[in-house]
Parts: C-alpha cells; sequence; structure tokens
C-alpha cells in the first residue's frame, strides 16, 4: 500500500484576501475575475492601497495545489506538497501551515534566501474572486524540488496549471508527470484559471503530454481549451485529453466522468461570500473519495459539498474540524 494518496505539486503563495467593491477594479485598472501576474514594487503597492482603503481580512498559505492537498489531508488522506518557499517570515509561515496540518514536504530549514510568493487576493460583493499575484521564489521551483520517492510511495500526483508561467516549473510539473508514469502512478491535473487556459494552452498541453488519468477544470476553462463556446464540443475533447474528468460548473454543479459514464453533480444552495478556493477543495475533497474507495458519483456529491461550503466563508479552505463533519453528512 502506498504511503500517500496524494502527492502534490504547485507553487507556495501566501494569500492576503481583502473585501473590495467593483469599483476599485476599474480605478486601479485590473481585470476582475482573473490571476494576474504582476512584479513586486507593483504588489507593494497595490497592498498599500488595499490595506488602507479595505483593511486584511484573512491570511492564509495557498496555492491552487497546496488548497487542495490541505483539503484532502483533512478529509482524512496522507498527502505529500512539492513547492518552493524563501526563508523569510512568510516562508516560516507557509511551512509551519503545512506541517502544523500534518503534510509532508520537501521544504526544509535550508530554504534558500528571496521573497516567499504573495497572492492578493480581490473578492468583490458577487463573491468573485480576483487575484495579483507575484511568485517570489516560487517562480524558481525546479526539478530539484521534486521527490522521487515521494512520488513513487504515491497513488495519486496532482499537477497545479499555474506551472505553466515558468519555464522552471513546467518543466518540473513535466518531470512529475514522468516519473509517475516510470512508477506507475497515476496522474492528475488542475488547469487551475481561465488565463492559464486562454493564454497559456500550448504549455498547458506541453505539460499535459500524452494525457492524464484525471482531469479537473471548470466550464469557462474547457471551453478555452477546446478552442468552442459549446459545452458539448468541449466535454468532449476533454475526454481525448484524460481518462477521466471532473468539470465544475458553477451553480449548475458538476460534470464527472469515470472512464465509462457521466454524472451530474447537483450543486448546494448557499450564499456565496468568496469564490476563493472553490475549484481547489473541490478537486482534494474527490482526490480523497476516490483514494478511500468511493465512485465517481459519491466523489462528485462530497467534492460539491465540501466547494459550496468554502464558498460560504472567507478564506481559501475551511477549519480542519469542519471537513470531517461535512464528510459526515455525505460519506
Amino acid at each position: 500500500m502506498a504511503k500517500y494518496h496524494i502527492y502534490g505539486i504547485g507553487n507556495a503563495l501566501v494569500d492576503k484576501e481583502f473585501e473590495v467593491s467593483d469599483e476599485f477594479f476599474a480605478a486601479q485598472g485590473i481585470e476582475k475575475g482573473m490571476m494576474t501576474l504582476i512584479e513586486e514594487d507593483q504588489q507593494h503597492e497595490l497592498l498599500a492601497t488595499l490595506t488602507e482603503q479595505f483593511g486584511l481580512k484573512k491570511r492564509a498559505g495557498g496555492g491552487s495545489a497546496a488548497n487542495t492537498i490541505f483539503a484532502a489531508q483533512y478529509l482524512g488522506a496522507k498527502t505529500f506538497y512539492s513547492c518552493n518557499v524563501a526563508n523569510d517570515e512568510t516562508g516560516d509561515f507557509y511551512v509551519n501551515d503545512l506541517t502544523a496540518a500534518g503534510i509532508d514536504t520537501n521544504l526544509g530549514s535550508d530554504r534558500e534566501d528571496g521573497v516567499t510568493g504573495k497572492c492578493m487576493v480581490m473578492i468583490s460583493p458577487d463573491a468573485e474572486r480576483t487575484m495579483n499575484t507575484y511568485l517570489g521564489i516560487t517562480a524558481n521551483l525546479g526539478k530539484e524540488h521534486i521527490s522521487e520517492a515521494a512520488i513513487q510511495d504515491s497513488e495519486y500526483v496532482y499537477i497545479e496549471g499555474y506551472l505553466v508561467t515558468s519555464d522552471t516549473a513546467r518543466a518540473a510539473a513535466i518531470e512529475t508527470k514522468a516519473l509517475a508514469e516510470k512508477h506507475g502512478v497515476k496522474t492528475a491535473m488542475t488547469f487551475s484559471d481561465p488565463a492559464m487556459a486562454q493564454f497559456f494552452k500550448d504549455g498547458l498541453m506541453e505539460m499535459l503530454g500524452t494525457g492524464v488519468d484525471l482531469l479537473f477544470c471548470n466550464e469557462e476553462e474547457a471551453q478555452h481549451i477546446a478552442g468552442t463556446d459549446d459545452f458539448e464540443t468541449a466535454k468532449n475533447h476533454i475526454k481525448t485529453l484524460a481518462k477521466t474528468f471532473a468539470i465544475t460548473l458553477g451553480s449548475k454543479g458538476a460534470l464527472v466522468f469515470d472512464g465509462q459514464q457521466e454524472y451530474r453533480i447537483e450543486p448546494h444552495a448557499v450564499t456565496a461570500v468568496d469564490s476563493n478556493g472553490a475549484g481547489d477543495n473541490f478537486a482534494g475533497a474527490f482526490l480523497y473519495a476516490i483514494t478511500q474507495g468511493h465512485g465517481f458519483e459519491e466523489a462528485g456529491k462530497l467534492a460539491s459539498k465540501i466547494s459550496a461550503e468554502v464558498v460560504s466563508r472567507f478564506g481559501p479552505r475551511l477549519e480542519a474540524n469542519q471537513y470531517t463533519e461535512f464528510k459526515a453528512t455525505v460519506l
């Protein structure tokens, strides 16, 4: 039996969340609903403006795949996360967040000097999240941060689509997938963000290679990758890239495919407050369920429940005890 249910690799970012007005985006020239990479000086300026106008709502160790790994770990999976943070206060905060959750990692006390990546998460009144990100040292994530031993001892590897934006990180993602295939470990990937599917499509296709065992994406990402506005056409295209998949559909729930049968997953009605981390938690809950022997329909129901609860409160994930409480209502 494998030591780890899931081995994840992705960016290590400390999220700083703010509740903002729609007018703020226009005033700052920020594209709403997208993740945009910015330089360090831009982030310092933006952080000062956000703090002055709105005040910091929450700080948490994040990154797309990290949120997924946290969710799976809190639900009861055994996980490993490969990433890169600096030897600074923010990096210490991030490492402590991982270890407190029981997540094994490549990170130690011998981290490089530099600046740990940060993400300014701006939540508008409609609960949509807009992100401006300075990657910092996580942009240097490379093959040296991979643990082949941990990959070999895992049931799934999970690769974050955001890694496509960095040449070294993209190479690390490709190497992770190759090592998983070498050792007979199943591969899973997420497109992470519509902007990745729209502007970095070629890089994502390089990361996908000959395809993955399980692909996570949302409706918009699937359509960008397929080059169509028609969901049915996009869905069928996704079937050529992955043996199985889960496509989230926002307020319409989700569609999951186990390689033979499709299942429509009903949404959970909640008052949306903050969509940050919703898709990541969906993937984490889904991976947890299938690695515990549950079918895709059951996994989809748990994932839908968990992601809905995440949307109903601020922050990229729930408190640890809440995952087990909500799990008990579904499985």
